[in-house]
């Protein structure tokens, strides 16, 4: 009898990328949907329709040491590793996200915030080093996350929690105040808000403005961005955020992967969520390009339902109207345009 060799695996840890403008049912958060219909609509989820995230090399070279496994999924991605397999406690794993879809930017919140590539120097007697930045790109990571219920409902998240309101805010920033979760709709001074709930703790912690952490340049270097990321050769231009799971969070251990180093019985389950844009919506005559009604406030765009009586856009080319018509003064409003 040939000898059988059984290697099982056990899944490490699970992040899940969900995007609520596939999500949402009009202006019903995915989160208050009924069960069945939640199931429904995360059977016909796949976020490999409009990101890609892929493990850096130096993580592919760390799986591959232990013998482990990623694989990516229609909810994100799934890392494995054989189940007798001893992990450090301070490994960690890289995945960058980077954005497939073209109309990617027009339906997710925050993607106004410039992402510009910019480079500094640093001389060492007659050597010159190049450190090259990325702004606010989102680093979402097991040790800086946050959640949200209770067992055996508890929900992990990868960004930050989302904080209070702020005099630098600008459009589409998310903050709490009073318990209630809001999103600015103009931008400061004297922005506006629209209420998304009125209990933040029932609500999903979505990806903000506080997930691109602070830059610390290399002393002896100015000139780099105040928020976003260090590129070096394992991270390409187009990448839109990070994602870094470490095996042990030492002050949490519900985001932590192993337990005495070893795989957790039950592996944690993370969540990015990225919230969907609101917009005005604005109906303009197709025969003589003039306006003819907008809504009241803002609406979600969402793929399913419709927050409104009226037609959805057709298109998703969203826009921001600046103060005085300036691009350089504060936005005051994002709208699209619905001809009819």
């Amino acid at each position: 009898m040939a000898e059988r060799i059984v290697n099982g695996f056990k899944r490490l840890f699970e992040v899940r990328l969900l995007h609520h403008y596939w999500l949402d049912e009009g202006v019903d958060c995915f989160d208050t949907l009924p069960d069945n219909v939640k199931n429904k609509r995360l059977l016909s989820y796949d976020s490999r329709n409009f990101v890609s995230l892929n493990p850096t090399i130096s993580t592919q070279k760390k799986l591959s040491a232990l013998g482990g496994v990623f694989r990516n999924t229609a909810l994100g991605l799934v890392v494995a590793v054989p189940k007798d397999t001893l992990v450090a406690d301070d490994e960690t794993f890289t995945f960058t996200i980077s954005i497939t879809d073209p109309d990617f930017n027009n339906y997710t919140a925050l993607s106004l915030l410039s992402r510009k590539i910019s480079e500094t120097y640093l001389k060492v007697e007659e050597n010159t080093k190049t450190f090259r930045y990325k702004e606010n790109v989102p680093v979402f990571s097991n040790l800086t996350g946050s959640k949200r219920g209770f067992d055996p409902n508890k929900s992990l998240f990868l960004s930050n929690e989302i904080p209070s309101a702020s005099d630098s805010d600008k459009v589409e920033f998310l903050n709490i105040t009073g318990g209630e979760l809001l999103q600015l709709i103009s931008s400061q001074p004297l922005a506006e808000t629209q209420k998304i709930s009125s209990v933040a703790a029932n609500m999903p912690v979505f990806f903000n403005q506080l997930d691109s952490p602070l830059i610390v340049p290399p002393v002896g270097v100015s000139g780099s961005p105040e928020k976003g990321i260090l590129l070096d050769s394992e991270i390409p231009d187009d990448v839109f955020g990070l994602i870094k799971i470490t095996a042990k969070n030492n002050t949490d251990p519900d985001f932590s992967c192993t337990s005495a180093g070893m795989p957790k019985p039950s592996c944690p389950v993370f969540q990015i969520r990225l919230k969907n844009r609101s917009a005005v919506w604005k109906y303009i005559s197709k025969n003589t390009g003039l306006p003819i009604t907008e809504s009241s406030e803002p609406l979600p765009l969402t793929y399913f339902g419709n927050p409104s009586i009226k037609p959805k856009p057709s298109g998703l080319a969203v826009k921001a109207q600046f103060e005085d018509g300036d691009t350089t003064k504060k936005i005051t409003q994002l709208y699209i345009e619905i001809y009819e």
